[in-house]
Order: C-alpha cells, then structure tokens, then sequence
C-alpha cells in the first residue's frame, strides 16, 4: 500500500490588515493616526502615574491593610524567634 501525501493544511481565515498597515494611506491619515496615537499614549502615562503614586503612597497602603502588615509582622516575628530559639537550643 502506498502512502498518500498529507492534505494541505487549512489556512487560517484572512483577517484585514490593521488600518495603520494598510498600504496607500495619504499622509493626511497618517497624520491623523499619529495625533490619536499621541493624545491615546498621553492619556495612558496620565493613568499610568496617577496608579503608581497611588501605590507607591506608603502611608496609604498601610491605613488602608493595617490589619494584614500587623498580621505579617506578627507571623515573621514568631518565625524569626523561633528560629533563634532553635539555635540556642543547638549550642
């Protein structure tokens, strides 16, 4: 028995290209995508800041989790006693 080839693959479904990609846009649209593009990245960077300050805000972030630093605080000081405690006990 002979082997057959393999039925080609199926391509994937063209999709359109995007409409910066397009070939043939005046320099007007281009243009006009840079100024969207420009006012979109600035709006980005604006949101951007205005998280990272939020959360670089120290006093903040602990009035806002006081109950979960002090629970953290409280777990690391009893893991760090105990090993110390365990190391005593070696000597």
């Amino acid at each position: 028995m002979t082997e057959q080839p393999a039925p080609p693959a199926a391509s994937a479904p063209a999709t359109p290209a995007p409409r910066y990609a397009r070939p043939g846009r005046s320099a007007e649209e281009i243009r006009g995508d840079l100024v969207r593009t420009r006012s979109e990245l600035s709006r980005s960077l604006e949101t951007l800041r205005g998280r990272v300050a939020e959360l670089t805000d120290i006093r903040r972030q602990f009035s806002e989790h006081r109950t979960e630093i002090l629970a953290g605080a409280a777990i690391a000081g009893f893991v760090i006693g105990g090993i110390v405690a365990l190391r005593r006990r070696r000597y």
